[in-house]
């Protein structure tokens, strides 16, 4: 039994002192960071890939399908970030709920979600960044911005944005997070400019056949477009560093999702309006959408204001990967040299510096769509783990204090298990593929290293 011991809520609160991190974030600052990494790759490129090649027109419903399954698991989400406000998010719940092993398991894939996540944030960027330049005249040869399955050598950009970002994440927390309240700015005028120019050239033709792939290809849309969605649980990461965690945390998350949701479906509704379905499968879907239409200085702005709001996805994202790794270090199941604190700006830079030196190279030698799917399972199974995990803590502990309840619980309960379920089945053989050999060897990590190593382990020395 001692490979499912778990770690009540007292112990994951009680956290010794240097180790612990610093609250200075707001409410708003949580919804920014949930905006400012919802609202990016997902909107600015995926849009198109999942147009062209799985939903066409129908996007939209992929949209609300995922939207649905994100608005469920974010409300399970909003219940245990209250009642356990440390770093960590679901690897930390299911610590909590269901015990270490599946707690080592869940923070693995959180491992691929983030990690891989972020490579493809990063591959997007360069996408626009390229795009741009040759806008002004400039044109990078090919063998710097693709990666080897491409005929490239490296995506150049993509390494160096990545390597960027960790340089700001090191500096600081509250550094950070006033920086993606700029871009994010910035990025919700570009779409709003977006909007404005498109939306009187809509042509409804385009929106027939509306659903060309049938509704199978829309339910793989949706799986592929949940990538777009993570953010709001890069959110729950930062309830360690929120002044008022049991109150700010659920905010963040509620008021981040429906925001975005609804600018999801009124973009894809409008990208798929002026441009052929078809047409879409490119690095800058929107940005080619105004270009074809005749405003070339609309889809600089565009890509201008894109570019600054994927900046702002990749930052969460290597935040929130940072803060998992520096919860599972502090938890004794990764090397103890990782438990460190900046002694001037207060940031865990050991880990950061590492996960951003990973990051880069996700971004510069692999295919973004096989990353994008690789992170949606990752992601996927974090919320149907997290949403059994709250109606594990409904039935064992009905007592507990919960500054946040989730409405009708064993029906969002269940329903946000069986619509991310079924996302999870829609997704391609390869990916599941992917995902059991990861899990795999995450098993084998644990059971030769994570599980002698932890705090809990009987014979575990300070």
């Amino acid at each position: 039994m001692q490979w499912l011991r778990i770690k009540s809520i007292e112990q994951l609160l009680s956290i010794e002192e240097g180790k612990k991190l610093h609250r200075q974030l707001t409410a708003f600052d949580l919804t920014l960071l949930g905006i400012g990494c919802i609202i990016g790759t997902g909107i600015f490129v995926l849009t198109g890939t999942a147009s062209a090649n799985y939903a066409g027109p129908a996007l939209v419903v992929s949209f609300l399908l995922a939207g649905f399954a994100c608005g469920c698991a974010a409300l399970m989400y909003a219940e245990l970030a209250s009642m356990v406000p440390v770093s960590g998010s679901a690897y930390t719940y299911t610590y909590a709920t269901m015990g270490e092993a599946a707690a080592w398991i869940m923070g693995w894939n959180l491992i691929l979600e983030y990690a891989v996540s972020a490579g493809a944030v990063s591959a997007g960027w360069s996408g626009y960044f390229v795009g741009i330049l040759k806008t002004g005249g400039i044109e990078l040869p090919l063998s710097l911005t693709a990666v080897p399955a491409n005929g490239g050598i490296m995506n150049l950009p993509a390494i160096l944005i990545s390597l960027f970002v960790t340089f700001l994440l090191v500096l600081g927390t509250r550094e950070s997070a006033r920086f993606n309240a700029i871009l994010v700015a910035i990025k919700l005028v570009a779409i709003f400019i977006f909007l404005i120019i498109a939306v009187p050239n809509i042509n409804t033709d385009l929106w027939e056949p509306f659903m060309p792939y049938g509704f199978s290809g829309v339910s793989t849309g949706a799986a592929l477009i949940f990538f777009a969605y993570i953010g709001f649980d890069a959110v729950s990461t930062a309830a360690e560093e929120t002044k008022n965690p049991n109150r700010d945390v659920p905010i963040g998350l509620i008021a981040s999702l429906l925001i975005c949701t609804v600018l999801y479906i009124v973009v894809s509704a409008t990208l798929t309006g002026i441009a052929s379905y078809k047409d879409l499968d490119n690095a800058e879907p929107l940005a080619f959408a105004l270009r074809g239409i005749g405003y070339n200085w609309g889809s600089a702005l565009v890509a201008t204001g894109a570019l600054a709001g994927i900046t702002t996805v990749l930052l969460v994202l290597i935040y929130g990967q940072t803060r998992i790794f520096y919860a599972m270090a502090r938890d004794g199941m990764l090397p103890q040299g990782l438990v460190k604190l900046h002694p001037r700006y207060k940031t865990p830079h050991v880990i950061t510096i590492i996960t951003g030196i990973v990051c880069a190279g996700f971004a510069g030698f692999m295919p973004i769509n096989e990353i994008a799917e690789l992170s949606n399972i990752g992601t996927l199974f974090a919320f149907v783990m997290v949403s059994i995990g709250v109606l594990i803590m409904r039935s064992a502990k009905p007592d507990l204090h919960r500054p946040f309840r989730c409405p009708a619980v064993w029906v969002v309960g269940i329903l946000a298990v069986l619509s991310c379920g079924y996302l999870m089945i829609s997704l391609p053989t390869l990916t599941w593929e992917r995902f059991f050999i990861w899990s795999v060897i995450g098993i084998l990590v644990y059971a030769f290293y994570g599980y002698r190593k932890s705090l809990l382990h009987p014979k575990a020395s300070g």
